[in-house]
């Protein structure tokens, strides 16, 4: 069975460069701690690299 990422917005968008913006939004985070869950795929570990200061992330089953 496929591995899962809870990914959490830990902090605020406000005062982050656009692509970073689009980068949150595209995972699917619209407000302060939203949380969803994706399949861990190597496009969806990207995006959370490119994110990691505004993001938080776990490792379900």
């Amino acid at each position: 069975m496929a591995k899962k990422l809870r990914v959490t917005l830990v902090k605020s968008t406000i005062g982050q460069k656009p692509a970073k913006r689009a980068t949150v939004r595209s995972l699917g985070l619209k407000k302060l701690s939203s949380v969803v869950e994706h399949e861990d795929t190597p496009s969806i570990r990207g995006m959370v690299a490119s994110v990691s200061h505004l993001v938080k992330v776990e490792e379900i089953d």
